[in-house]
């Protein structure tokens, strides 16, 4: 690569460069993009809400919530991205407190570690998981979107919160008590997850590289699939 393509790339990978792109859709850094990429450094799990974050959070007697398979993707390069970092799969969960047959098939499907559902106390299940997992809630990634997630996303290393413009003061006390680093662009249900994996993979500097090598399934990538294929996922009902 000669000097002006490299200053080029460079530029296009820094932090600042980085947020800004994200900016331009309506995500918010409650946290400078640059610390937030430090603490990406010691990230080792991810953990997620289901019902607004996956989706719009809509019930009705019959009806089932869904997911996007914009998301899955945007989930598995993330995964991947620590996997080459870590040579390690990052601990994952759902908590939810709904029984839902969607975020089962979700989590089966993308071979997450746990599920839990039925869950009342979401910080007392995210304790169960670190225990389970030997991570402490610092090194964890953690995507919410109302009160009841609160508690849980307290004490995580990332905190993001999937933006609904409905909660302009839920979205005040958030920002105010210093309880999420970013705020989506994308609302509940729009590939707000997508959005969250795009902009970290752009905070870590790896997007393009992991693109790449998804796209010729590197040797590297054919490891991580298969690490990643033989985890079964634990169902635990609370």
């Amino acid at each position: 690569m000669d000097s002006s393509a490299s200053s080029i790339s460079r530029a296009a990978s820094d932090p600042e460069t980085i947020a800004a792109r994200f900016s331009e859709i309506g995500g918010k850094f409650l946290t400078p993009p640059r610390i937030l990429a430090e603490r990406l450094g010691t990230v080792r799990g991810m953990v997620f809400d289901w019902d607004g974050v996956f989706n719009p959070g809509i019930k009705g007697e019959g009806t089932n919530s869904t997911f996007s398979e914009a998301d899955s993707m945007g989930l598995n390069l993330l995964r991947y991205a620590f996997w080459r970092r870590d040579r390690a799969l990052p601990a994952s969960a759902i908590i939810t407190g709904e029984h839902n047959l969607s975020a089962r098939r979700f989590a089966t499907r993308e071979n997450f570690d746990l599920l839990y559902q039925g869950v009342r106390d979401k910080s007392g299940a995210l304790d169960v998981f670190c225990r389970s997992q030997a991570r402490e809630r610092s090194q964890l990634l953690c995507v919410f979107d109302d009160v009841n997630d609160l508690a849980m996303a307290a004490g995580c290393g990332v905190r993001v919160l999937v933006r609904r413009p409905s909660s302009p003061l839920f979205q005040r006390y958030v920002r105010e008590s210093g309880l999420a680093d970013y705020v989506t662009g994308a609302e509940s249900g729009v590939y707000a997850i997508r959005e969250v994996c795009e902009m970290l993979l752009g905070l870590m500097d790896v997007f393009e590289a992991v693109v790449a090598e998804r796209i010729r399934l590197d040797p590297v990538y054919a490891d991580f699939w298969s690490a990643r294929q033989a985890v079964a996922t634990q169902l635990v009902r609370l």
